[in-house]
């Protein structure tokens, strides 16, 4: 049965895309401990959501296994939904997603969310000439698009190592997934399939995407709702957007639901911001020139960075869309991107060398969204 309409007495209700991010001198396990601690700060604070991503081969990221992930942070919360932003089809079979996905929310009903992407390696190719504030965009940055170089190596190597299956036809898998849950699903030789403990096991499934591609289509088509990945694919948000409502046909929910996500750092004054957000730069560098996210550097080590101006080029777009400052000016850019696009909801995530940095600004940014 579909699951009930997405609702939140907030009109533009915010959540939190983790990555379990390394710091420089940290550890995973540190990682993983701030993840669980994020995840119950959170929860005292209002967010209506708490995601996890999925990385690869990222000595910077410890999150690399949702599943896994997830199952221990919906243990250590109670009221606030854990999910995935995204579980990477092609690098999993639909069976073993819907199983393992389905285990945790038979224990925990109504609080399991699973997103669903495309995995890596593959990105849409770029419009041609596309304006960096095109017209009728509300002020939202929309920056040349990214093409990636030598960082596809990483994928491939990725890809190869988790047995990635570049065949996976993305719309039938999600499609499988659902079916999984529902007890409908049937195979040609033998004909029902009941995938136990998937089935009858209620998780919001979500798509994210980031170009007017498959995932939107897919998501529109099966009427489910999406995310919009500003946070790291900025340059086609609206045409992605675009292309989801267009190919919505009612499904699981009877009108297109967005919610977008957006790379944030808030601080008490814009100056202490700007201190904490000082690794970011050489962090998306080293994603995007083929290394990987590294642990994240600490503001000295930033300091110290010196950056030819190809590697500046490299990571302007990220550097110019990540909303950092105060309370005021972040949630009055978070507005600008609800605005343009129309989101039901919004997403958010947040990277520095200090935990405690991370934990203030979610803090600061409830206030100021309240």
């Amino acid at each position: 049965m579909p699951p009930p309409p997405l609702s939140s007495p907030h009109p533009i209700p915010l959540s939190i895309l983790d990555l379990a991010p390394v710091a420089e001198g940290g550890t995973p396990a540190g990682a993983l401990r701030n993840a669980l601690d994020l995840a119950r700060h959170a929860e005292r604070l209002g967010y209506r959501r708490f995601w996890v991503a999925e990385h690869h081969l990222a000595p910077g990221v410890a999150s690399a296994a949702p599943a896994v992930l997830i199952a221990l942070i919906v243990a250590a919360t109670t009221r606030i939904r854990v999910g995935s932003g995204a579980v990477l089809l092609g690098n999993q079979r639909p069976l073993q997603v819907a199983e393992q996905f389905g285990t945790i929310a038979q224990l925990h009903p109504g609080r399991v969310d699973l997103g669903l992407g495309r995995s890596g390696g593959r990105p849409s190719p770029p419009a041609e000439n596309a304006p960096e504030t095109p017209a009728g965009t509300g002020g939202l940055l929309q920056p040349a698009p990214f093409v990636f170089g030598t960082a596809a190596a990483r994928f491939r190597l990725a890809a190869r190592l988790l047995g990635t299956d570049p065949d996976a036809d993305y719309a039938t898998a999600v499609a499988d997934i659902l079916s999984f849950f529902a007890g409908t699903h049937r195979a040609p030789e033998s004909g029902e399939v009941h995938a136990i403990p998937a089935e009858g096991a209620d998780p919001e499934v979500w798509i994210l995407g980031s170009s007017p591609g498959e995932s939107a289509r897919t998501a529109g088509k099966l009427g489910l709702p999406f995310v919009v990945n500003y946070h790291s694919a900025p340059a086609r948000t609206l045409d992605t957007v675009a292309a989801y409502r267009d190919a919505f046909r009612p499904g699981r929910l009877a009108a297109p639901h967005v919610m977008a996500s957006a790379d944030v750092l808030v601080a008490d004054d814009d100056a202490t911001a700007e201190h904490h957000a000082a690794g970011f730069g050489d962090w998306v560098l080293a994603i995007r020139d083929g290394r990987g996210a590294i642990p994240y550097p600490s503001p000295e080590s930033a300091a110290r960075a010196r950056w030819t101006d190809d590697e500046r080029a490299l990571v302007a777009d990220r550097l110019a869309t990540r909303f950092t400052g105060s309370p005021s000016r972040v949630a009055e850019r978070l507005r600008a991107l609800a605005g343009a696009t129309g989101a039901d909801e919004l997403i958010v995530t947040t990277i520095a060398h200090d935990h405690r940095a991370r934990l203030r600004s979610f803090e600061l940014l409830a206030e100021a969204w309240t």
